[in-house]
Order: C-alpha cells, then structure tokens, then sequence
C-alpha cells in the first residue's frame, strides 16, 4: 500500500499574524476599558454592606425597645466608626447590653461616618453622637452619611420616628429618602422653617 503525502504550501503557515495579535489585543483593552469602571470593588462592597449592617442593627435596637418597653441609647464615635449600645434606666444611667449581637459593633476597615442628623440635635460631623431608642421606637428622624475612606461614594441610611421604617439610598441625601406626604412630616428642611 502506498501512502499519500501532502505538501504544505509555502504561501501560509500556522500561527497569528502581527495585524491579527494587534486587532485582538485592541479588542480586548476597549472591552476591559468598558467593563473595569463597572466592577463592585472591595471599598464600595464594603460601604454598602456597611450601611446595610448599620441598618440593619438600628431595627435590632428599636425591635429591642418595643418589644421589651425600655429604652436604649446608641453612641456612635464618628472618628472611628464605633458603635456601643447600652440600656437606659430610669435615673438616666447607662448599663451594658447582655446581647452578643450587640457588642464589638463598628463600620468596615476603610468605612467612616461622615455626619449623623437628627431631627432634635442637628448635624453631628465629629466627636460622639448620642441617639436614644424608646418603647416606640426611634425618638428623631435620623440620617447616617457614611464614607468610603477617599470621600468618593456615599450611603445614606435614614430612620423614620414611629413607624420604625429605615431605608438606604446610595448617595449622600440630605432629607426623607421617600417621597409620600407623610413622610415629609419628618424633613429636617421643614422643621428648622419650623423654628
């Protein structure tokens, strides 16, 4: 039996050319241009889950003084992000919080707050914040700006009196985040036309 051989052509051999190498790598650079900016990076994940975080302990706390009718405070040291819980008694002394879901609280590494508002105190932006917590949940309407460290991105987690509603919005805002007319009752905006 004979075999058949085949002769390569000497026109083209295998591989990529340099034109092909340069369109592809062109390609790929404008896709990567368009992706990148778009990726959650690690300070932005951490701002968001941060604000939820924070949120999320702030309906703790009011669910803790509805159901349990005593009142609380929450201090919020804004230059590192701390958080301390504690118990109210009648004579205004504070006593630690037994509940391990409450202890060792504080933003992400990177995280910071950028100011506190309350509807009574007004905008706390260094030093402590003191915020209390009654059987009816929270005493103010309250506005939590937290930071990424390079002041670039914000979150603003509101806390509405009465209703116990806490809402998240991904910027700073100053204000309800929501819009219905009887949330506005609670618009720091109207009440210092109050005053």
């Amino acid at each position: 039996m004979m075999g058949t051989w085949r002769i390569k052509s000497p026109g083209r051999s295998a591989g990529f050319t340099l034109i092909e190498l340069v369109v592809v790598i062109t390609i790929l650079s404008v896709a990567a241009l368009l992706v990148i900016p778009r990726l959650p990076f690690s300070d932005e994940g951490d701002l968001k889950t941060s604000a939820r975080s924070l949120a999320g302990t702030i309906r703790y706390i009011q669910d803790m003084a509805i159901s349990t009718k005593q009142y609380y405070r929450l201090r919020i040291t804004l230059l590192d992000g701390a958080l301390r819980v504690t118990r109210l008694l009648p004579d205004d002394e504070e006593v630690e919080i037994t509940d391990s879901l409450l202890h060792n609280l504080s933003l992400k590494e990177g995280i910071g707050f950028s100011d506190v508002t309350s509807s009574r105190l007004g905008k706390i932006s260094e030093g402590e914040a003191v915020l209390d917590f009654s059987p009816l949940g929270a005493d103010d309407f309250l506005l939590f700006h937290l930071k990424t460290e390079d002041a670039e991105r914000y979150y603003t987690v509101a806390v509405y009196p009465g209703s116990g509603r806490v809402e998240l919005a991904e910027s700073y805002t100053e204000g309800v985040l929501s819009g219905t007319d009887q949330d506005r009752v609670f618009s720091l905006e109207e009440k210092e036309e109050v005053r």
